[in-house]
Parts: C-alpha cells; structure tokens; sequence
C-alpha cells in the first residue's frame, strides 16, 4: 500500500493541466487528488508561474 501511494505522489508530480491566466499547459504544482461531488477523481494544485489554481479531470479508473 505504501508503494502504491508513493508511485501516486510521483505521477501527480509531473501532473500537467491548462492555466487560464497564463493560457498554456503547465506542470501543476502542490497537486493533490480530490474527489468531486459525483464521484470522479481530480487533481487540484496551483500554476507554478502565475500561482492561479489549476484542476484536472483525471480519469474514471
């Protein structure tokens, strides 16, 4: 289990999503996994330049 947790922080590491504000793909820093109200999984963490928040739809497995 704590393997499995590890390869997860690794992954969500180089994470990249869409800044609206700098309008392009950037690796998302501080990410982390949320879960949103229907049950899908996301990542939420800030811009790495601008520090506007960023998010994620990741996918449903």
């Amino acid at each position: 289990m704590l393997i499995n947790s590890l390869i997860k922080q690794q992954i969500y590491k180089i994470m990249e999503g869409y800044c609206v504000k700098c309008k392009s793909k950037k690796e998302i820093k501080d990410g982390a996994e949320v879960t949103m109200k229907n049950g899908r999984r996301a990542m939420k963490g800030k811009c790495p330049t601008c520090g506007t928040g960023m998010f994620r739809i990741l996918g449903k497995a």
